[in-house]
């Protein structure tokens, strides 16, 4: 009998109508004659709901209270999808992720997965009840309740897979599964059949909001397929999975944006060694992510940095490196919040040459200004000012021809 882990988002149970039709989804898995583990996020808005009560009560909530309220979110929707699945006759029971055993790291609101004992997930399959599970969340050793960060319920899934040594892990969204790039700007925009690992990585990690960057981390480390499907439509969405070489003939498979960031230039750097050591060792310790690192040619022994970082960390990495500044001698520092990251990402780009040439080409014909560009061996990212973001994503799906 073959297992599997159903992840529902935050919109496929955004009222009673769509849990109870997610119960009977799940309970039809069932009688096809699968085993089932069904992780699932907070009703569409709650999340959002509950942080702004936070704020209401109080200007700069902790992150360890941030964590216990945030998590309650998914135990509800748990609840009531078991429950919904006993009236349809399926025997269910809901789990919190204390509860499952998913421990994790002290980092509140970013917490990552130490291990999982799934002992009580195991125990409850054996008696023919289908387990119900609250996403996003875990332990730390203190027992003090933690969050995996946006979008955790699907690391919740995936992990869970893993540890359960799943056949496979769907994740159902209000989407049947992964373009090319956005549908709302690209109508055009094609689903793919399957996609890499490495892709959905660099996609996730880019912008593409279909899965959680660490999920599909997580994914390939533990070589767990993931489907990407819909909660609304028998489509069959897209498989995500090792690389093979019919995923070598596309030079590119999609094109992404992230508006979500900002840029932090500190000017006047003295150039030498362990400055930006110093720097980003500070801004690392306050667990910010920092993605395009940028420095510029010396000149009479001082030079410029900047960096971006995800938007709600701007201000926080900002402080941080004001003080940083003062402390090595830098002339200022500037923030730059209306910039989005624009990129190419295809396993095609190992064995093909002129991509970058294409596209940078594709995007000054339009007149659209490059300010950082960033590479990997599968990717192309580049730095623009916001208000161009729709049109450099046109640009780059049709100069790639992704709608055919």
């Amino acid at each position: 009998m073959s297992l599997i882990v159903q992840k529902y988002g935050g919109t496929s149970v955004g009222n009673i109508d769509r849990i109870k039709s997610v119960a009977s989804r799940v309970a039809k898995t069932q009688a096809d004659g699968c085993q089932v583990v069904v992780v699932v996020s907070a009703m569409a808005g709650e999340t959002d709901r509950l942080a702004k009560l936070a704020h209401k009560v109080s200007s700069q909530p902790e992150e360890r209270e941030m964590d216990l309220l945030l998590s309650s979110g998914e135990r509800v929707t748990s609840a009531l999808l078991a429950l919904a699945l006993r009236e349809l006759g399926v025997p269910a029971q809901a789990f919190t992720g204390r509860q499952v055993g998913i421990i994790t790291d002290s980092t509140h609101t970013k917490a990552r997965i130490e291990r999982i004992a799934a002992d009580r997930i195991r125990e409850t399959l054996r008696e023919g009840v289908i387990p119900v599970v609250a996403g996003f969340q875990g332990i730390d050793e203190k027992s003090d309740v933690t969050t995996l960060g946006r979008g955790g319920s699907d690391l919740t899934a995936v992990a869970l897979a893993a540890a359960l040594n799943a056949d496979s892990c769907d994740i159902y969204t209000d989407v049947d599964g992964v373009y090319t790039t956005d549908p709302n700007i690209v109508p055009g925009a094609k689903r793919l059949e399957k996609i890499s690992y490495e892709e959905m990585l660099e996609m996730a990690s880019l912008g593409a909001k279909v899965l959680q960057s660490r999920s599909v981390e997580f994914a390939a480390k533990y070589n767990v397929p993931v489907r990407v499907l819909s909660s609304f439509s028998d489509s069959p969405g897209t498989l995500v999975t090792k690389e093979d070489r019919d995923m070598e003939q596309a030079v590119v498979s999609g094109v992404t944006y992230d508006k979500n960031q900002a840029k932090i230039t500190i000017i006047g750097v003295p150039d030498r060694p362990g400055i930006a050591a110093r720097l980003f060792s500070g801004i690392g310790q306050s667990s910010i992510v920092v993605d395009m690192i940028i420095q510029n040619v010396s000149q009479d022994g001082l030079t410029d940095i900047s960096f971006t970082v995800p938007k709600p960390d701007s201000k926080k990495a900002l402080e941080i490196a004001k003080s940083i500044s003062k402390e090595i001698g830098a002339r200022g520092v500037q923030l730059t919040g209306d910039i989005a990251n624009v990129s190419i990402v295809g396993v095609g780009m190992k064995s093909h040459a002129g991509v970058a040439a294409k596209m940078f080409s594709s995007l000054a014909k339009e007149g659209i200004n490059i300010m950082m560009i960033s590479t990997s061996e599968i990717r192309i990212s580049c730095i623009i000012d916001a208000k161009y973001t729709e049109l450099a994503v046109r640009i780059l799906h049709d100069a790639f021809e992704l709608g055919k």
